[in-house]
């Protein structure tokens, strides 16, 4: 059942208890929504019942509205949530909210609609919707300003940050938590917590009139926060200039101190209707839903037992290593680091130690977490010293020799049943595993740079990996907090693959006239948070130039611009040079257009006969994302990817693709393929048209 009604006698009073039973997080689904509203005419309708208890099963209040149900009919259908939770206002016996677990979206207007909140240790308050390009629909707008500072709702609302019931309390007005609380319980669970709740509802039961938040006035503005709609305004202009949604929960938060709660409600509905049909929040809603269904394996049994990992190896200190290790210390996992050579080590263990403290410094960090974290990560420097680890992770040079023989010695140490994992972004995991013998047990876990801050994990499946060591690593990657998308093996899996041809059209556009800070700029306008040749800069252009030496050793064949090439022979590595495609002053990381690069370019077009001319930003945006679009229906031809929308995730997390777009291939989809064909299609007429291959 979706959601259950049962009396309980306690105090000589009759409760009614409504309580959600929609897994995973109680969401209010159109099926809740009636279901709830059955319940409680049930529960009013009966003379024995004097008060209403509203509470989720398990974890969860309620984590909101079902987001599955957004752009279908159910979404709307009656009852719709601003209507079920004008009933619950208007009802005539009291109406108690027993917040369990997690409170979010609709699941906290529905509380805050309630006359009551009896509340758990713990509670989580939250009002993401602006995360998904929306703002609260149901009435969250206009009661919150009722209940909380106004500072505190623009943080809720405007930011979609949380605030726990402990946060609330701690707040510098301690009266203000008793407007939004009216009971903590002394202890946390729902055992407790719902027998605070049954005390509670026998005190109130024949209390009258019911305290409403919508008859509530607004808080007062403290003087300090008199122009705080004009502030928030304009930073918010500044800064998420191309989203509306922020802006509009501005709107809707300014309207509840300029009038009613009908005029307000009105207007936030209004908001509401425009942004759920707005581009950016259906692209925010593809990434939610596409996360999720990353997580889903394909392939696996369902009875597929997975292996304990509690202790795992890097081997390589340097500053992939070391974020790696730092993944698993951060998630109370004990890590060594192995290096063979003393002062990498060293190095390494001194860059975490470094990392820490600067977290703890800026109070990331208390100081009993940065000695837990420390302590977590043990350097080694023989291989014997890690032959008991359940996972190893390789990340040593980017050199198929190399990692052979690192996995020759791992397969000749590791204990059985270990799972051997290489951090390879570019190269053939079969081959990697077909030098032990235990290919079973090899797998890619691709970390993205820096490994400790990126949420991004590309799991590389190679032909016998199984699909227990998957599950494993599958459910590792939560542990540590990362979006794992599973990739097939191929040359760069699957983001690496596509960004050879997005920087492929990116280097061909400078030799047809534009500039690096030309190309950049209608990038980061487009949303990137950083243009192709500020990020090559960035990660080292002598990195992409050993990539492509290989290419072009393995495939003669293979079209590239010479730039990126003529560039690394002039020492231009970029900011760890101080000079690239930009140049770069000392202790800093500005981007300065460097006219030696200007100039080169020019000699270098006109050396190849190439006659330049003006692009737009336009066709820049267009040649850039329909490469990577287009190379991502070859991955899922190729059956590298599994779904669209895991090649979406990819590059959302690992590569800085705008949220508001969705991905590359929902955005190449909300365009229309054909569309996009055709502008493929003109631009294969063009300067080095054989790159465009379509599937």
């Amino acid at each position: 059942m979706t959601a259950i009604l049962h009396l309980h006698s306690h105090l000589h009073h009759q409760f009614a208890v409504i309580q959600f039973q929609n897994p995973p997080v109680n969401g209010l689904s159109h099926a809740t929504r009636a279901a709830v509203a059955a319940h409680l005419a049930t529960a009013l309708a009966d003379p024995k019942v004097t008060a209403i208890l509203i509470t989720g099963a398990g974890k969860s209040f309620s984590g909101g509205a079902d987001i599955k149900e957004f752009g279908s009919d159910r979404a709307f259908a009656e009852p719709t949530l601003p209507a079920l939770l004008h009933h619950i206002e208007q009802s005539g016996k009291p109406v108690i909210a027993v917040l369990n677990g997690v409170c979010m979206g609709g699941g906290l207007e529905l509380a805050l609609a309630c006359h009551y909140r009896v509340v758990a240790r713990g509670v989580q308050f939250a009002l993401p919707e602006v995360k998904l390009g929306l703002l609260p629909g149901a009435g969250g707008t206009q009661r919150l300003p009722r209940l909380l500072p106004m500072t505190s709702c623009i943080e809720m609302i405007c930011e979609g940050k949380s605030l726990s019931s402990d946060q609330l309390y701690r707040l510098p007005d301690s009266r203000l938590f008793d407007l939004l609380v009216d009971e903590v319980s002394k202890e946390s669970g729902t055992k407790y917590v719902m027998q605070a709740a049954y005390n509670f509802a026998a005190s109130v039961a024949t209390q009258r009139p019911l305290p409403m938040t919508s008859s509530r006035p607004v808080l007062a503005l403290q003087a300090n926060e008199t122009l705080i709609f004009q502030q928030t305004r304009q930073a918010l202009q500044k800064k998420l200039a191309q989203l509306p949604a922020p802006l509009a929960c501005l709107d809707a938060l300014e309207a509840s101190v300029r009038g009613s709660f009908a005029d307000g409600e009105k207007l936030e509905r209004e908001l509401f209707a425009r942004l759920i049909e707005g581009s950016e929040s259906k692209a925010l809603r593809h990434a939610f839903i596409a996360e999720r269904a990353a997580s889903k394996l394909d392939g696996v049994a369902p009875d597929t037992v997975p292996r304990d990992i509690a202790s795992v190896a890097v081997i390589g200190a340097g500053t992939m290593g070391t974020g790696i290790a730092m993944c698993f210390a951060n998630a109370g996992i004990a890590v060594m680091m192995l290096d063979t050579q003393a002062s990498s080590l060293e190095k390494g263990i001194e860059r975490i130690r470094q990392t820490y403290q600067t977290a703890l410094e800026k109070n990331k960090l208390s100081i009993a977490e940065f000695e837990k974290r420390r302590a977590l990560v043990r350097g080694v420097s023989s291989y014997d010293d890690i032959a008991q680890a359940d996972l190893v992770i390789e990340a040593v040079f980017e050199d198929m020799q190399v990692k052979q023989s690192v996995f020759q010695q791992l397969d000749a140490v590791m204990k059985p049943g270990a799972i051997l994992a290489s951090n390879t972004s570019t190269l053939d995991l079969n081959q990697i595993a077909q030098l032990t013998s235990r290919p079973a047990d090899v797998i890619g876990l691709h970390f993205f740079s820096p490994a400790n801050v990126m949420p991004l994990l590309e799991i590389v499946r190679a032909e016998l990996t199984s699909g227990e060591v998957l599950l494993s690593c599958s459910l590792l990657a939560k542990k540590i907090k990362k979006v794992a998308v599973v990739a097939g093996v191929c040359d760069g899996f699957i983001g690496n693959r596509m960004l050879e041809q997005y920087t492929k059209q990116a280097a061909f556009l400078l030799e047809e006239g534009c500039t690096p800070q030309q190309v950049d700029r209608a990038m980061e306008n487009f949303g990137f948070a950083m243009g192709p040749f500020r990020m090559n800069d960035l990660a080292g252009n002598d990195i992409s130039w050993a990539i492509r030496q290989r290419r072009r050793a393995t495939n003669p064949a293979a079209v590239y611009s010479k730039l990126g090439d003529l560039l690394c022979e002039l020492g231009r590595y970029g900011q760890k040079t101080q000079a690239g495609w930009y140049d770069y002053r000392p202790n800093e990381r500005t981007a300065y257009s460097s006219p030696i690069v200007e100039q080169f370019i020019k000699q270098h077009a006109h050396d190849t006969g190439i006659t330049q001319r003006q692009i737009s930003d336009e066709e820049i945006v267009q040649r850039l994302v329909f490469a990577l679009a287009n190379e991502g229906r070859k991955i899922l031809r190729d059956k590298i990817a599994v779904r669209a929308s895991d090649i979406d995730i990819v590059y959302l997390k690992g590569y800085g693709f705008p949220a508001h777009r969705g991905g590359p291939m929902f955005y190449a989809q909300s365009l229309g393929w054909e569309w996009v064909d055709a502008r493929i299609n003109e631009y294969s007429l063009g300067h080095r048209g054989s790159t465009w291959v379509l599937p």
